[in-house]
């Protein structure tokens, strides 16, 4: 049986700012739209302090609709200790079963936000793996006994167990983040990847987990994207190239081609050739003339991907 298509959006950076009334209308209105999942990423002080907790702002938008899906992508995990993560998980999952998913990933464009935190920027992968083991073990009810280079616990113990645990989906283009998600993972978000990369590192991921001895799994693979939408292309262009590189400071032609805009139809095109890759999942960062205009925008490519496949 062929999974359904999935799409959820991120709201404007400026959300939080209209407090929680602004975010309430968002979140509703992406529900009422068709959407699957609202998201959110998670930064402690990105470059010049932007930054949203991922976990509380999860929290929040699940409390805000009874129904609709919840996306952090990505956590920082290895700016937190796994004890308290595994807790808050389980908390989280208490209020809103089922409905959580996990991004988890080790961040790379500002190393000060990880130094500000006390970690070393060297060490984020390896303590993202013994992070991401340690909170899967504890989520699981039974008591957990780890020894690793950075995390020394005895007998730590979350109860009741998590069911069902929120699937734990490793972000990240590089070779390490590919080996993350096939010995730990339950998916991997493709971000600024062509449809021949995403399929080629999902079928890595297969053989890892499976010489890992991980069995049979139901995997969470997603693809996310900024994408524009606007009066004319032009338009739409210029205003996800506003965005993307007033957040990363990097000139939008480095990112341009895996970032579509235009018409829902032009993003829908562009993302299509996905679906042949095996993805159904798509975390998408509309930019639009008002959340409203987003929310629209992308439920309509929603509808156009349902139509291929």
């Amino acid at each position: 049986m062929t999974e359904p298509i999935r799409v959820g959006v991120f709201p404007p950076f400026d959300a939080l700012a209209g407090g929680a009334e602004s975010l309430h209308e968002f979140v509703d209105q992406a529900a009422r739209a068709g959407l699957d999942h609202v998201a959110t990423g998670d930064h402690v002080s990105f470059f010049v302090g932007f930054g949203v907790d991922g976990l509380i702002n999860a929290t929040a938008m699940s409390m805000l609709h009874d129904s609709i899906g919840v996306y952090v992508s990505v956590y920082l995990l290895a700016l937190r200790h796994p004890v308290l993560v595994a807790r808050q998980l389980s908390t989280l999952s208490s209020l809103a079963p089922g409905r959580l998913t996990l991004g988890v990933g080790v961040g790379g464009e500002d190393r000060h936000e990880v130094e500000i935190c006390s970690v070393d920027p060297s060490s984020r992968g390896r303590r993202t793996d013994e992070c991401i083991q340690i909170v899967k073990a504890l989520l699981g009810g039974q008591a957990v006994d780890f020894k690793g280079e950075f995390f020394d616990i005895e007998r730590a113990l979350v109860i009741p167990p998590t069911v069902p645990a929120p699937p734990i989906v490793i972000g990240g283009r590089s070779d390490a983040a590919i080996r993350r998600t096939g010995r730990y993972g339950d998916g991997w978000i493709g971000t600024w990847v062509s449809p021949d990369r995403f399929a080629a590192a999902t079928a890595q991921i297969a053989d890892l987990a499976e010489e890992s001895g991980r069995g049979v799994l139901r995997w969470h693979h997603a693809v996310q994207t900024w994408c524009g939408f606007g009066e004319s292309r032009e338009d739409a262009r210029g205003r996800v190239a506003r965005a993307m590189q007033g957040l990363y400071r990097i000139p939008f032609e480095k990112f341009e081609r895996w970032s579509p805009y235009g018409t829902p139809d032009d993003v829908a095109e562009e993302l299509a050739p996905y679906l042949e890759a095996g993805c159904r999942t798509f975390n998408l960062l509309p930019q639009a003339g008002s959340a409203s205009e987003a929310i629209a925008a992308s439920a309509e490519v929603k509808r156009l991907l349902e139509g291929v496949s």
